[in-house]
């Protein structure tokens, strides 16, 4: 017990140098990036000729694939990260696994970890932040001026409808056990609903949680929303569609299914508002 606690300090003290912060980097010029939507930032800000290597959640724009990869966000390489000599690693707040960071902190690589929030005021907060950081805020300015408002102004148009207030969402992320896996509440899933005007059909719980047929089928959904991915742990939309704890909801029978990019929904980067624009009026208007 005494070992275990001793490490568990040892990982604490060593993460508390690891930065949550905006401040502007010593040296942004060699960016190891462990988040999608950070290196879809960078690349909106110009800024890709700075990004050395890229986690595997970075898969947009396309040309991102074509960069060295340190591993998944939450399981990054340190290996892999060293070895591409980076002057700074942007993460996004699941970055990890601590022991990891633990490493790349003892070797003097600096980390800082982009805060988040799972609202439209939160991603403009880390485009900001990641323009400061990396020394790029009058390009992160601008996009925010030119582009992202915009975004936000139709999307709080679209979300005012009183329509949407009565519509009940369930978002999937995939299967677990032979149960959907859903998006409780304090969930990126959660802040997504909310942006659309739309209400999560799952406040029973909180977190990612995989749920019953009884549960899904008492809350009722009007419409389902699932990534790519996640649908393929099904296999074709009719599968979904049929699944024991799907076929008797509203959203199923009527055929009120969403298929999207899960890092587009979930990534909480400017792509973020482009789907919830596209969700709130489906919502609105669903396909006949």
């Amino acid at each position: 017990m005494k070992k275990l606690m001793g490490l568990i300090a040892f990982f604490s003290l060593s993460l508390e140098c690891i930065a949550q912060t905006c401040m502007a980097a010593k040296d942004p010029s060699r960016l190891s990036i462990a988040g999608g939507s950070l290196t879809e930032i960078v690349y909106l800000l110009d800024a890709e000729k700075q990004i050395v290597a890229v986690d595997v959640t970075s898969n947009y724009p396309p040309k991102a694939r074509t960069l060295p990869s340190i591993g998944y966000v939450r399981n990054l390489s340190a290996e892999g990260i060293l070895s591409l000599d980076p002057t700074l690693i942007l993460g996004e707040d699941d970055m990890g696994p601590p022991a990891v960071l633990t490493q790349l902190d003892a070797m003097g690589v600096p980390i800082v970890i982009v805060p988040e929030r799972h609202t439209a005021q939160g991603i403009i907060d880390k485009i900001r932040c990641v323009g400061k950081i990396i020394d790029q805020s009058e390009s992160a300015n601008r996009l925010i001026e030119q582009t992202i408002l915009p975004r936000v102004s139709e999307l709080q148009r679209l979300a005012s409808d009183r329509r949407l207030a009565a519509k009940k969402i369930l978002f999937i992320l995939s299967l677990q056990s032979g149960s959907p896996l859903v998006g409780g509440l304090k969930t990126s899933a959660d802040g997504l609903i909310h942006m659309t005007g739309g209400r999560n059909a799952m406040t029973d719980i909180t977190g990612w949680k995989p749920a019953s047929s009884e549960s899904i089928i008492a809350a009722a959904p009007d419409f389902i929303i699932i990534s790519r991915r996640g649908l393929g742990a099904f296999g074709e939309l009719e599968d979904l569609r049929q699944h024991p704890a799907l076929r008797l909801t509203p959203a199923a029978l009527s055929g009120n299914i969403v298929v999207m990019d899960g890092m587009q929904m979930l990534g909480f980067g400017p792509r973020t508002l482009d789907a919830a624009v596209s969700l709130s009026r489906t919502f609105i208007s669903p396909a006949p």
